[in-house]
């Protein structure tokens, strides 16, 4: 497991980048790395506020400005959000970099950053359902589980395969014989979700070695 410093210095990288992409923006540390009860499995959490005239420009930038920070293997956007005018949620992922370092950027124009409830359940602001992935969101779902488990919260990392499971059709696969979740179930879930989405094969494999190194004696 790489250190604590290193995720932070990734951290302070992306903000200085953010901020310098675009005139009169803020980027705020969220969760854990905030309030300094941050763990080895802690992800990034970060708000980018910026003018609102710039929203747009700085939701199609992240992609470029972040790539001069470190490589980006993947940028998804939260469904729920991917058509507001004025929010949205991004998940990143680095190359070379732990799988538990994704960076959840919230992107939000200084008109509504004062506003958590922001578009939240407005059907307008939502994805179709061809416009985003369910086996990847599946897949986010392992990773999750395999940091719950770590941390043993093991009825945290049971909801978290169920939901991936139901969110790719597989609402009858059981985890957890006798209520105990394996390492057995998160590989399950990683590979149906790659077999749904075979682009998804070589990740779904790094999930699966993630979760024996981690999980296995």
């Amino acid at each position: 497991m790489r250190s604590s410093s290193e995720r932070a210095a990734l951290a302070a990288a992306v903000r200085a980048a953010l901020t310098a992409s675009c005139r009169g923006s803020r980027t705020l540390l969220l969760g854990s790395l905030a309030t300094a009860t941050d763990d080895a499995y802690s992800d990034i959490d970060l708000e980018w506020v910026v003018p609102d005239g710039e929203f747009e420009r700085c939701v199609r930038a992240v992609r470029a400005v972040l790539d001069g920070v470190r490589a980006v293997a993947e940028v998804r956007a939260d469904p729920d959000l991917l058509h507001s005018e004025r929010r949205r949620l991004l998940f990143v992922r680095f190359a070379d970099v732990p799988l538990f370092w994704r960076l959840d950027l919230s992107v939000r124009a200084a008109s509504v950053a004062g506003d958590p409830g922001y578009d939240l359940g407005n059907p307008r602001a939502r994805a179709r359902d061809d416009e985003w992935s369910r086996p990847a969101s599946a897949l986010a779902n392992a990773v999750g589980a395999v940091k719950e488990l770590a941390r043993e919260r093991p009825g945290v990392a049971r909801g978290l395969l169920e939901r991936g499971f139901a969110r790719i059709g597989e609402e009858g696969t059981p985890v957890g014989a006798g209520g105990t979740v394996r390492v057995d179930d998160i590989v399950c879930l990683a590979r149906a979700a790659a077999r749904r989405e075979p682009g998804l094969g070589g990740l779904a494999e790094q999930v699966v070695a993630l979760a024996r190194e981690q999980l296995l004696p």
